[in-house]
């Protein structure tokens, strides 16, 4: 910390109130205090306002052209408003008003450094960004992220199955795309359908074709996306949701590598690769008899997991930034700066829509923003509000303390809720059987069940 003043008898005061807090040197006035700042590297400036030459006012300026993200707090008078407004549009992060509190200026003078820590970590990751590896469309520099990329690329030279999972948002389309231009089919078609956007009575002709006359009003022949997907990679996304008549079906086609069109008497032969998706925890469907489990392990033949953009931690920055760049480029705008409490809440919030959500955010800020920088009032008010909860509230009287097995249910549920619904994924992180992860919520759905029954009022 760089204290600035004329008056020695307050540097000693403050000096000796934050002593043990902050590594702390003196200036006696703003040009010794530039000669310091230009010499060495300071993580934070207190100047007073009213010194003799140069004010506070100038030297923040000054010193916030030689360090943009040097956070610089002035000290004025008691009631100098005027004066406070001046510094803080001169560039000063904060200020304080004399007669000077010292646990207050500590306060603030931390909530500094952090700030300017948190630049710094901006700073790095928009140089990571231009550094960070990329898998097609996917960038990330986490190591759940690297390890991603390292499978698509060995995956990408087979031609075996692979069922991507993940939450949705999280960017299964863009794996199934890099798994396609990385490998030998790239140069055929990639052809992606939505099992759940097609309604039940016609995927069934969307996938296989149909013959001339299969259907009312029929006079046309049309081939299949299997067929069309000839040569490249066929991308069946929300597998999870295929209609369980449509399944066998399915199964045979892909054993066979033969499709029959509706309406049809003949197989017409196919050569494409499959690439499945899913937000759903399928192996919870197949013991529930709601996904053939045969279809399920011919699927499955490489699993591509897509982590959650909560587990991905500074990637949330890297992403932000490369949004920001590509929403403001085509808008025809400066690319704005991160602001440092942007990027605290953004590195804060939980992001339950993943990726999407995040895209979704930055888009708007950059639509609805005027200023050089992305700020905490720019962002979506949920996400400016958001507080983490945590699963169990501190509890300093004895008479709130919970149970071991109510312990034990909350942190089940939240873990369950923490990877979308996913069981097995559930069961893996808590170091469960999954069967044992079963019997569990099913005991806590009877128990809730019976809650229910009893405080419901009897007519």
């Amino acid at each position: 910390m760089l204290l600035v003043d004329d008056d020695p008898s307050l540097c000693d005061s403050i000096a000796l109130g934050l002593r043990g807090r902050f590594a702390l040197r003196s200036a006696n006035g703003a040009a010794e205090a530039l000669a310091l700042f230009e010499a060495e590297r300071w993580d934070v400036v207190v100047t007073d306002l009213r010194m003799r030459g140069m004010d506070g006012v100038e030297l923040c300026q000054r010193l916030v052209g030689l360090d943009p993200d040097v956070p610089v707090l002035v000290l004025t008078a008691f009631g100098n408003v005027d004066s406070a407004i001046a510094a803080v549009r001169a560039g000063a992060f904060d200020f304080a008003q004399k007669p000077i509190e010292l646990d207050d200026l500590a306060l603030r003078l931390e909530r500094a450094v952090a700030h300017r820590a948190l630049r710094g970590e901006v700073a790095a990751l928009r140089a990571a960004l231009a550094a960070a590896q990329h898998c097609g469309e996917l960038v990330g520099a986490h190591g759940s992220m690297l390890r991603l990329f390292d499978l698509v690329a060995r995956g990408a030279a087979s031609d075996a199955t692979v069922l991507v999972v993940g939450e949705s948002g999280t960017g299964k389309e863009l794996v199934a795309r890099a798994l396609h231009a990385a490998g030998p089919r790239a140069g055929g078609p990639f052809v992606a359908v939505n099992c759940t956007a097609v309604p039940e009575g016609l995927l069934e002709s969307e996938l296989f074709g149909h013959v001339r006359g299969a259907f009312t009003d029929t006079r046309a022949e049309r081939r299949g996306l299997l067929l069309e997907a000839d040569g490249g990679t066929l991308f069946l996304d929300e597998i999870g949701d295929m209609p369980l008549g449509l399944q066998p079906k399915l199964l045979r086609a892909l054993q066979d590598r033969r499709v029959r069109p509706v309406g049809g008497s003949g197989e017409v032969a196919f050569d494409a690769r499959i690439v499945a998706a899913t937000h759903r925890d399928l192996e919870s469907l197949v013991e529930e008899r709601r996904f053939r489990e045969d279809l399920y392990y011919r699927l499955n033949v490489i699993q591509i997991a897509v982590p959650p953009l909560r587990a991905r931690g500074g990637d949330v920055l890297l992403l932000a930034e490369r949004f920001l760049d590509n929403f403001a480029r085509r808008a025809g705008r400066p690319v704005p700066r991160l602001s440092a409490a942007a990027a605290e809440r953004l590195l804060a919030y939980g992001w339950p829509g993943n990726v999407r959500e995040l895209e979704n955010c930055i888009e708007r800020a950059v639509a609805l923003g005027r200023g050089p920088e992305l700020g905490l009032d720019d962002l979506p008010e949920k996400i400016r509000a958001y507080r983490p909860h945590a699963v169990l509230l501190p509890a300093e009287d004895p008479s709130e303390i919970a149970p071991l097995e109510e312990v034990e249910r909350r942190y089940i549920l939240r873990a369950l809720e923490a990877v979308g619904g996913n069981k097995s994924e559930a069961a893996l992180r808590l170091g469960l059987d999954r069967k044992t992860l079963y019997r569990k919520l099913e005991r806590y759905a009877a128990l809730a069940l019976a809650t229910s029954a009893t405080n419901t009022p009897k007519p």
